[in-house]
């Protein structure tokens, strides 16, 4: 996953080279936009994981009870980081959304927020597999 966003960046900036300002603004917007409507539909399921470790972490007797074995103290750590780190990639996703200015027509501005949102599908693609991981096996 990270070498397709770093080949987009790199493709957009070998083709900005012989593009117009112009044309140079919308190819980095629009690939700044598609990056981020890859990585957006992960807050909902972000959100349910975060509605099950609730879950969990309020039924651990319950869970004890059932599976002898489990290390409560652990998997109440281990999922309560989780929880924070999908409700952090969530609030680092909206805080950047609220920043964006789409209507700037900056190239170097288009640039630093194509790489935000890059570095941003890094976070996500860990935090879901982190959560992938974490959970299942409840």
């Amino acid at each position: 996953m990270n070498k397709i966003a770093f080949m987009a960046i790199a493709s957009l900036a070998i083709a900005a080279c012989g593009t117009t300002g112009t044309n140079n603004v919308k190819a980095l917007q629009d690939s700044t936009i598609k990056i981020h409507d890859e990585i957006m539909p992960q807050i909902a399921h972000f959100d349910r994981d975060a509605v099950k470790i609730d879950s969990i972490l309020n039924s651990l007797k319950t869970l004890k009870a059932a599976k002898a074995d489990l290390d409560t103290t652990a998997t109440r750590k281990d999922l309560s980081i989780l929880k924070a780190n999908l409700e952090s990639a969530t609030d680092h996703m909206m805080d950047w959304m609220k920043g964006y200015n789409p209507d700037s027509t900056d190239v170097k501005y288009f640039e630093i927020e194509l790489q935000k949102v890059a570095d941003m599908k890094k976070i996500f693609d860990e935090v879901s597999k982190e959560s992938q991981e974490k959970l299942k096996n409840f």
